[in-house]
């Protein structure tokens, strides 16, 4: 079993769509665990705010049949890929860590560079698993947090 932590996001009718995420995960899941929530402004476009956080759970698929079964949540909740990139979702749920893996794996690098790049998959990584290393810098997620320019980004604690 491979233990996995995901990030999950959504700008459009978030407590709706994150509740909906929550429930898949749970479904397909055992043991999964949460970071809190928090609320961030969009980055990389206009938008409204954001809701995110991270799960964490143990999983047998690949990398592939995870990414894909991700894929298959967001689908399923209306995700709409024929926009730019950086754009309002109604979810995304992207692999953050697979076990301890580094490089591409089935079209998906590991670990993701939003790890280190934005404070609403730092923070609550950091939260859920303050002890961990990331696997390639080999630093504690609550250490990369406490050195991570907080003012760059704002980001709140919220519930749902």
């Amino acid at each position: 079993m491979a233990k996995v932590y995901v990030s999950i996001g959504s700008n459009i009718d978030k407590q709706k769509h994150i509740t909906a995420c929550l429930t898949a995960l749970a479904e397909q899941f055992n043991g999964l665990e949460l970071s809190p929530i928090y609320e961030s402004e969009a980055v990389g476009f206009e938008g409204d705010t954001f809701f995110n956080l991270v799960a964490k759970f143990e999983t047998d698929l690949s990398v592939g049949e995870l990414n894909q079964v991700l894929k298959n949540i967001e689908d399923a909740h209306g995700r709409d890929r024929s926009g730019p990139k950086f754009s309002g979702r109604t979810l995304d749920i992207d692999i953050l860590t697979y076990d301890s893996v580094v490089g591409e794996v089935d079209g998906v690098q590991l670990p993701r560079d939003e790890i280190t790049k934005n404070a609403f998959v730092l923070q609550p990584l950091a939260d859920i698993a303050p002890d961990e290393l990331h696997p390639e810098q080999q630093v504690s997620y609550a250490r990369l947090w406490f050195f991570f320019d907080k003012d760059s980004q704002k980001l709140w604690q919220v519930s749902l």
